[in-house]
């Protein structure tokens, strides 16, 4: 039976310097928005942060952020696969520590679908949503904007700018995980510009299942990345 998917994205409010995203060091981000978009739904759920006077907050409190994950919750008890990329190693870290709620993210990223580590563990090595798109001949991200740039554009008062981001993640996130299912067949551009593809005839894997998978051979690379990176979270907290 197929499953239905709900894309699930955060875009933190703390700006990170630098251009690889090193963000642990700099922690908590604070979460400026987050939007989740169910396969059965036209348009995606946006939340963020509100000031008193309704406008956007510089980011969500921790009240506002144990009901994001009170959503999540319900649309998993409804019968939604919660979908992701990265969102083990990152949304669900982040949603963990600006919430508090451990044991309900813990239990929602163990049972969800994170496309990027699915990847990472038959692989070996990530692979940027962007790539994906690009490997599918899906739209992708628009030019010019990253979700390194959002924090800074969302305290410059650009909000519409960055929810419309996280909302257009979400809708790359969904088509991407339908695409690569009808194929059976999850297809990237590699850094040399070619297209590399890997077998989907399981379809894709919950955490919990892509754990289960035999560590791929990384010899080949100088400083491989282990699979602990992504859930030393559910340890630490």
């Amino acid at each position: 039976m197929a499953r239905k998917y709900l894309a699930f994205d955060i875009e933190t409010a703390k700006d990170v310097p630098g251009t690889d995203f090193n963000w642990r060091p700099y922690r908590p981000l604070g979460i400026s928005c987050a939007a989740a978009l169910p396969a059965d739904a036209h348009q995606p759920t946006v939340w963020h942060g509100k000031d008193p006077d309704g406008t956007p907050a510089r980011k969500m409190s921790n009240d506002e952020v144990r009901n994001l994950v009170k959503h999540l919750v319900k649309w998993a008890s409804d019968g939604y696969t919660i979908l992701t990329w990265n969102g083990l190693g990152f949304d669900f870290d982040v949603l963990v520590e600006e919430s508090g709620a451990f044991e309900e993210c813990k239990e929602l990223a163990m049972n969800h679908v994170d496309m990027m580590f699915h990847v990472f563990c038959d692989r070996g090595f990530p692979v940027a949503l962007d790539k994906a798109a690009q490997g599918l001949q899906i739209p992708g991200k628009p030019a010019g904007m990253s979700g390194v740039l959002a924090p800074q554009l969302w305290a410059q008062g650009r909000h519409q700018e960055v929810i419309d981001y996280v909302a257009q993640d979400v809708r790359i996130a969904l088509e991407v995980a339908q695409t690569c299912e009808k194929k059976r067949s999850f297809q990237w551009m590699t850094r040399r510009g070619s297209i590399s593809s890997m077998d989907l005839s399981r379809g894709w894997l919950t955490v919990e299942e892509a754990l289960r998978l035999p560590e791929p051979d990384t010899s080949w690379m100088d400083d491989p990345m282990p699979r602990q990176q992504f859930t030393r979270w559910m340890a630490n907290s």
